[in-house]
């Protein structure tokens, strides 16, 4: 997004392999929002409370695999990124301001690695 905002069509960016087992874990989202759905026990829900609860659950899953997961490797000085000083963050480990990306980012995973219907 950096790129993007200092229009720097290039689109490069910097990343740590550290980080592909933690976007990993997002292939857990649609097995967590189904066995969710399954506990409440609702017959039928809109399709749109459907996705406010799934985002928001998301949300919530992607939140705390970010802080516990950045808690760790902080302790270990390997932690990628350090969000002090941000507006929104809280130990610098996680940003609240990025809510509406997370919401969206979760229910993308979930269509992405959601098992296709026979």
């Amino acid at each position: 997004m950096e790129s993007v905002l200092a229009r720097d069509w290039r689109l490069i960016g910097r990343t740590s392999l550290l980080m592909f087992p933690i976007y990993g874990m997002g292939a857990l989202l649609a097995p967590i929002s189904t066995m969710v759905d399954r506990w409440i026990g609702e017959i039928y829900v809109r399709p749109g409370d459907r996705f406010v609860r799934h985002g928001m659950l998301d949300m919530v899953l992607i939140f705390t695999a970010e802080y516990l997961s950045g808690m760790w490797l902080r302790a270990r000085g390997m932690c990628p990124w350090d969000y002090s000083g941000r507006m929104a963050s809280i130990n610098g480990l996680i940003r609240l301001d990025f809510a509406p990306l997370w919401f969206m980012t979760g229910l993308l995973f979930e269509q992405i690695t959601r098992r296709k219907r026979k």
